[in-house]
């Protein structure tokens, strides 16, 4: 009987502390009710280890204290204010008249994110891994000066130790080489890997390394990006990682199929100086950027016209004031006036965007969704699946991609505009991770990236709204937990 009113007693003092934990959590996450709700019914059905999982993959209660000086750096080192003010007196011209039609895109970018407009670019598309590292190794073996690389994922298989000794070689040829990883995406790399490099006079810095090797619990607040810069002539940007399995040779996975730019012109700087501001937050450099390369980013002077493609480079992150990104894709969305072409791997939209998609369709606006039908997250996928049924009904179209896996991001607007880059179409992409798109504003370019989706469908199954609805029970269950469970996927 003792023992009876003892087990009681510790469920009843279990069921007390859930109640103010949950408190804490409704406290904590009172800007996001639906997130505050998906975890209060964890915390629910499993007390106590809901509040720890919480901890590990939620908010971060230290978000404040890690990024408020990054942010502070960002917008110190970003002095836009003499393009903005052009912008806002209409005296910087846009050279083509079809962009004053998503002149408001351009405006939102750069008063909300500070990302310099250059329209003196050129742009080569990657849709196959090969030809991207093919590009990329024979950029990197130029190198004069310096070679800037970052990437979520570094593998330490057959692909990864070839980049790392490309750059060995340059690094020993006293090139400036610059490498940034993050460390859950390199969780599993050997980082015996990296010290040769080192070695040779190379710098390597992990954003965020694990407390415990091999035992990352900082699940949130990774740095997604890919980016590299050489000799800050030419640039990187896009889906690709370092892998064999980029390069479709991952039996599992089969073709993968992405999206990446090259990109040459003014833009390139702005690039670099968006690696060098993750840099300096991660190594803890005292880097100063000088006088003379901020003058020279915000003039004319020191230019070499590549091109005639504007693009505006867009960063968002958990030390944004806005989600840049995100509020990107929501005006592109709502500026449509024929076409919305969207490939994403990850489709698990908050409720603005999923309605500003669902207002296009019904409006007759053409809107296309293509999403993996291999997932390599399978709660993922099954949220995005309810998203999709909800978007079929509204008259968007969605097609799933059967030759491998898709893993590009990639949003097209009537063909005349578009963005490539890093950022999945996922609250996790919009508010958790440090994210980095391209703005392209050029009818060429939106063109053959609107030509590469035509040819994707060639690969693709169509997801009608009589085929969604024959799904089983188990299929739609699984659908319903997943989307419970979205706001943390």
């Amino acid at each position: 009987m003792t023992d009876f009113f003892t087990v009681s007693k510790i469920i009843e003092l279990i069921y007390i502390l859930n109640i103010f934990l949950a408190i804490y959590v409704v406290f904590r996450e009172r800007k996001n009710p639906t997130s505050t709700w998906a975890w209060i019914m964890i915390m629910l059905f499993v007390p106590i280890v809901g509040f720890i999982l919480y901890l590990f993959v939620g908010h971060d209660m230290r978000k404040r204290k890690l990024f408020t000086k990054k942010e502070e750096a960002d917008h110190f080192y970003q002095v836009l204010d003499i393009q903005e003010q052009r912008l806002l007196e209409d005296k910087n011209k846009l050279k083509d008249s079809f962009l004053y039609d998503y002149y408001n895109i351009i405006h939102l970018h750069l008063v909300s994110h500070e990302a310099l407009y250059t329209d003196d670019n050129d742009v080569e598309i990657f849709t196959d891994g090969l030809d991207k590292f093919n590009s990329l190794f024979d950029d990197i073996k130029n190198a004069k000066d310096y070679i800037h690389i970052q990437y979520y994922i570094i593998r330490g298989d057959d692909l990864g130790r070839k980049t790392l000794n490309l750059l060995i070689d340059k690094a020993r040829e006293g090139v400036e080489v610059k490498l940034l990883y993050d460390g859950m995406g390199c969780l599993w790399t050997p980082k015996g890997m990296f010290e040769d490099l080192i070695d040779a006079g190379g710098k390597v810095v992990c954003f965020f390394p694990p407390f415990i090797p091999y035992i990352n619990l900082r699940v949130n607040y990774r740095n997604h990006r890919k980016i590299c810069v050489i000799d800050g002539c030419t640039g990187y940007i896009g889906g690709f990682n370092i892998g064999q399995e980029y390069i479709g040779q991952d039996q599992k996975m089969g073709y993968w199929r992405d999206t990446h730019l090259k990109i040459r012109g003014s833009a390139v700087k702005v690039l670099d100086l968006q690696f060098l501001l993750d840099w300096r937050f991660a190594s803890k450099e005292d880097l100063s950027f000088s006088d003379s390369y901020i003058s020279k980013l915000l003039s004319n002077k020191d230019k070499t016209k590549a091109g005639n493609t504007g693009i505006q480079i867009v960063a968002s992150g958990p030390d944004s004031k806005w989600p840049s990104i995100r509020n990107g894709f929501m005006k592109m969305i709502d500026l449509a006036k024929e076409s919305i072409y969207l490939q994403t791997p990850y489709f698990i939209p908050d409720d603005s965007l999923l309605e500003s998609l669902k207002v296009a369709a019904l409006s007759g606006i053409d809107v296309n969704i293509m999403i993996p039908n291999k997932p390599d997250h399978p709660f993922v996928y099954w949220a995005s699946l309810s998203y999709i049924g909800e978007l079929l009904e509204a008259g968007a179209r969605c097609y799933t991609y059967e030759k491998g896996f898709l893993h590009a991001k990639t949003l097209i607007v009537d063909e005349k505009i578009c963005t490539v880059g890093t950022a999945n179409f996922d609250i996790r992409s919009f508010k958790l991770n440090f994210e980095v798109n391209a703005f392209i504003y050029d009818q060429k370019i939106s063109k053959k990236l609107a030509a590469s989706f035509y040819h994707d469908i060639s690969h693709c199954k169509e997801l009608t709204q009589e085929i969604f609805d024959q799904r089983g029970a188990i299929v739609k269950i699984k659908e319903s937990v997943s989307r419970l469970l979205s706001p943390m996927l």
